[in-house]
């Protein structure tokens, strides 16, 4: 089928986040070496090893090519490009109320991405809908002109027109009206009418009902069900995000080079300004060992602060924005003798004792209970104003979300 660029009116949809700050747990020590003092810039392997391991994560990579849908083939409606590491496709019809809302979601998504590809599954609601078949058969008979895409867009635009027209109004009307979109009305007439059209609108629907579909839309990403909360445009860009990942992440821990003895300052550049930060390599030396290595690898260019809590925290670090993102490596927590007692401490997030990653974040206020359970390798000494005129996103609190602040960059000084 014909590939062309999908237009199409917007919408913003409900939003969901996934928080990468747990509560407070109690944590053991499992560190093999003494975080003070290190004498010399290299850790033991064996020690070093015990201390990180790489990972793999379900969703950060691609999902299996094994599904129990047919794969997409030139009979289907595609556009975006061949080689796209995300396919997403979609069973709906022109006339059901979720099928429209997911028109909309797609639009925005697919207007913001250029690494995805859409696959479009025709399925007529016969008996269900009252114009459902005769919107997919509209949509099928424009085929015939290359214009698939164009009656595709028309009908989900003109949809409060033609809704309330009772069946036997609608193929006049479509003919009549689609024609300003540049679909030639007699060519589109006759399509219609040709009983070839219906054969191929039925033969599409019986195939589709064999799949004993239980609800539309059916989303599939990559072959596969997503999870049921994956309907709307943040949870979909979010799962587009973690599987592009998974070509991002690292598949072995960094090497281990961060001298104790030295001094060094991150400077976090953000779309409100420069957050200055001294890191304790001393105290933390494998957070510092990992954060200076993302930085410098480029990590957190472009990465938003996907969480931000006025008077408690600011949390960055996961590329994919959902909170759900890592480096494809984990390393241990690390004892120390600092305390969340004062704002611009800077600590690693986890979802649990020793699963630290890149994921960060900086407090605004004391926060006691946050000791013991999170590693602190860092303190803000300039900037802290920068941080707190973050733009606040707390998904907890429901509605959309705004656009989180950018990272611009990380930059590191050594002394």
């Amino acid at each position: 089928m014909k590939r062309i660029f999908l237009v199409f009116f917007l919408f913003i949809a409900t939003t969901f986040i996934l928080s990468a700050c747990a509560s407070s747990v109690d944590v053991t020590p499992t560190l093999p070496i003494a975080p003070v003092l290190l004498p010399t810039a290299t850790l033991d392997s064996k020690a070093y090893a015990d201390s990180c391991s790489a990972i793999v994560a379900e969703p950060t990579l691609a999902p299996s090519s094994e599904s129990y849908f047919p794969p997409v083939s030139a009979a289907d409606f595609i556009f975006g490009p061949a080689d796209a590491p995300v396919t997403i496709t979609e069973y709906c019809d022109f006339q059901s109320n979720g099928c429209r809302g997911m028109a909309a979601v797609i639009a925005k998504l697919m207007k913001n991405r250029s690494n995805v590809r859409f696959v479009f599954r025709p399925f007529p609601l016969i008996g269900l809908m009252d114009k459902s078949d005769k919107a997919v058969l509209a949509a099928l008979a424009a085929d015939e002109q290359g214009k698939f895409w164009t009656m595709y867009d028309f009908l989900f635009v003109t949809y409060p027109t033609w809704d309330k027209l009772k069946p036997e109004e609608f193929n006049a009307w479509v003919i009549k009206e689609s024609a300003p979109t540049g679909i030639d009305p007699k060519q589109l007439e006759a399509a219609i009418n040709d009983p070839k059209t219906t054969t191929r609108m039925m033969s599409i629907y019986q195939a589709t009902k064999k799949l004993n579909l239980p609800r539309l839309p059916i989303l599939l990403v990559n072959g596969n069900l997503p999870p049921s909360y994956v309907l709307d445009y943040q949870s979909l860009n979010g799962m587009v995000n973690l599987i592009l990942l998974g070509q991002k992440q690292f598949t072995q821990c960094p090497p281990f080079d961060v001298n104790p003895l030295k001094q060094y300052i991150a400077t976090i550049h953000t779309d409100k300004g420069d957050i200055v930060i001294q890191l304790f390599p001393d105290k933390a030396p494998l957070a510092v060992n990992s954060f200076i290595f993302l930085a410098r690898q480029k990590w957190f260019d472009g990465v938003i602060f996907y969480r931000v809590i006025p008077g408690f925290i600011a949390q960055a670090g996961d590329p994919s924005g959902t909170g759900n993102g890592n480096p494809g490596y984990f390393f241990k927590n690390e004892d120390n003798d600092l305390h969340f007692d004062k704002p611009g401490m800077l600590a690693m997030a986890n979802s649990g004792p020793n699963t630290n990653g890149s994921q960060f974040f900086i407090t605004f206020a004391p926060a006691s209970h946050l000791d013991g359970a999170y590693t602190i390798f860092g303190q803000v000494i300039a900037g802290l104003d920068a941080a707190e005129n973050l733009t606040p996103r707390d998904a907890s609190k429901g509605g959309v979300l705004p656009e989180g602040d950018k990272i611009i960059s990380v930059e590191i000084e050594e002394k």
